[in-house]
């Protein structure tokens, strides 16, 4: 009876440790959406909406989505948000085979704990009907760009630290 039990409680253990990726990213990511001239529309065929630029929307990690952004004066724009196995789901999904096994690679594969959504952020330069028309100026990220492109150098600069890389 002792066995039944310490084996029943190893089981639920593994169980309840399954789902690395699930547990350590979430099944849910924050999308940031930059659209430029100021006052765009943004939209998503999935329901989410924004006035401002740039928002940030939460969404279910497996769901693919397109984004249009439309502004009076400006040629409507989509971009189809897809999803891909990130190095963390990737990382996630590795831990279950020490831990959670079967069960734990089957609740990150249905949740999508694995995935990220690509491009996150999402830029988007809207173009006037009319560009002779100095009332609808292009659309201008180039701020907006240098600055994600410093965060992503901090964050590679900071990986590499953290491995003694630099």
């Amino acid at each position: 009876m002792k066995y039944v039990l310490l084996a029943s409680a190893v089981l639920l253990a593994g169980a309840g440790l399954s789902g690395c990726a699930s547990v350590t990213r979430g099944t849910t990511e924050t999308v940031v959406i930059h659209a430029s001239p100021e006052g765009a529309q943004i939209a998503t065929n999935i329901g989410l909406t924004c006035n401002t630029s740039p928002c940030s929307l939460q969404v279910s990690r497996k769901q693919e989505f397109e984004v249009t952004v439309s502004k009076e004066g400006y040629k409507t724009q989509k971009v189809h948000v897809s999803t891909q196995v990130a190095p963390g789901g990737v990382a996630g999904l590795a831990g279950n085979v020490i831990i959670g096994g079967v069960i734990g690679i089957g609740v990150d594969s249905v949740t999508g704990a694995t995935l990220d959504h690509l491009p996150n952020p999402v830029l988007v330069e809207l173009i006037p009907t009319n560009p002779k028309n100095p009332k609808t100026p292009k659309g201008d990220l180039s701020a907006a760009k240098e600055k994600i492109a410093a965060k992503q150098r901090a964050q590679e600069e900071a990986a590499m630290r953290k491995t003694g890389g630099v």
